[in-house]
């Protein structure tokens, strides 16, 4: 499966670092994208992965799904 995130609040190389390795960290994400000029992530992931807790978990990392 697949899903498109909006991230407001990424500027540089380390925000993308601290997006893509929060998304990694739950479980059933495969693989994570950003987009940085864009503002969005995508992220690989099979059934088990809930939308929610990638919501969460960029929002964790300081970043606001919009």
């Amino acid at each position: 499966m697949v899903t498109e995130l909006s991230v407001s609040g990424m500027s540089c190389k380390h925000c993308v670092a601290a997006v893509t390795n929060a998304l990694r960290e739950l479980g059933g994400v495969s693989d994570v994208n950003v987009e940085l000029s864009a503002g969005k992530v995508i992220v690989i992931h099979d059934e088990t992965a809930a939308l929610a807790a990638m919501r969460a978990a960029v929002e964790d990392a300081g970043f606001e799904v919009v």
